[in-house]
């Protein structure tokens, strides 16, 4: 397929006179000079033929019947898409300087007298075509440039969600769609952070599912695959939208719970999601509708403001044993800390 400026148009010339002879006189004049001639014997055929071309060049007549040139040309400057379209006057008044400034104030870039020179029209003429050439030249470059910039746009819009995908399928399970051991970690580090900052406290709980093994031993993986996925679903409904919930591994899952000021409070948050994740769930794996029902061990580890350099490990360490404490002591049960 051709470029835009591989392909070849003629410019286009019109030629305004409402006198045949000179339009037949015009006509061989500029038979060579490359140009597409276009004729109007009037004011209105003249206005008529500029809402169907673009022309390069006007060659106008100053003096016609019911609209004269200075109107054709007034007329022509209003247009936004014609304004910029050259005209050069020809008239026998050449001499006049009135009636040459009143056709500049109209729009005319020249004048050409009559009885029409030869070599001066067609000089003229061939000045205005290159004219012509030069800004279809830049017009291309310019709709080149612009059509490479939204490229560009679109190669950087591309990127970016690209980028952006990457920088969630780093920090995020592929299976529940919930921030993963990594972002959990740096989630909770920020958590510390703004505790021993603000002198504020918050929780960290770690839950396990109690049954999860024999829903996949029973039903197969896609069943465990489809439970994890709605208990991700689950979780999140008792939590605020500044708490995390994340995915550290199989069945294991834990919770930053930011602004919690007494560990009761913690707990009873926990409770509300241990009862929540014991209800009943109903699967659709392979085109079978399948019911499980599991419960949830949770260990809470409330955060109290300190500046030990193993905190992180700390809290994490003291939210796990919690959580096998409730797994000994008859599991789908909450248990606080000390």
């Amino acid at each position: 397929m051709k470029r835009r400026a591989d392909i070849l148009i003629a410019p286009k010339i019109l030629i305004v006179d409402d006198t045949a002879a000179n339009l037949v006189a015009m006509r061989r004049l500029l038979a060579r000079s490359g140009a597409q001639l276009f004729e109007a014997a009037s004011g209105n055929q003249a206005l008529a033929l500029c809402l169907d071309h673009e022309f390069a060049l006007i060659l106008l007549d100053v003096n016609m019947p019911d609209m004269d040139g200075f109107e054709v040309a007034a007329l022509l400057g209003d247009a936004e898409h014609l304004s910029e379209t050259p005209i050069i006057f020809v008239t026998a008044a050449y001499a006049d300087d009135m009636n040459r400034l009143k056709g500049y104030h109209s729009g005319a870039v020249d004048y050409i007298a009559k009885p029409i020179n030869d070599v001066i029209l067609q000089s003229k003429v061939r000045v205005f075509l290159e004219l012509h050439a030069a800004r279809m030249k830049l017009r291309e470059a310019m709709a080149e440039l612009a059509e490479r910039n939204e490229e560009l746009n679109r190669e950087i819009t591309e990127r970016k969600l690209i980028e952006t995908m990457v920088r969630h399928q780093a920090s995020h399970d592929p299976l529940t769609g919930l921030p993963n051991r990594i972002l959990f970690r740096d989630r909770l580090n920020g958590a510390i952070q703004r505790a021993n900052r603000h002198h504020s406290r918050f929780a960290l709980a770690c839950i396990d599912i109690d049954g999860f093994k024999s829903v996949n031993d029973n039903h197969g993986h896609a069943a465990g695959d489809a439970l994890l996925q709605e208990i991700a679903t689950r979780l999140p409904t008792y939590l605020r939208s500044n708490d995390t919930v994340a995915r550290l591994g199989g069945d294991e899952f834990a919770l930053v719970l930011e602004e919690i000021d007494e560990p009761q409070t913690a707990l009873q948050l926990c409770q509300k999601l241990c009862a929540a994740l014991g209800e009943p769930y109903s699967l659709h794996v392979n085109g079978e509708l399948i019911e499980v029902r599991v419960g949830a061990s949770i260990g809470i580890a409330p955060y109290a403001p300190n500046e030990h350099a193993d905190a992180e490990e700390q809290l994490m360490r003291a939210a796990d044993n919690a959580m096998y404490q409730a797994k000994r002591n008859g599991k789908n049960r909450c248990v606080l800390a000390d």
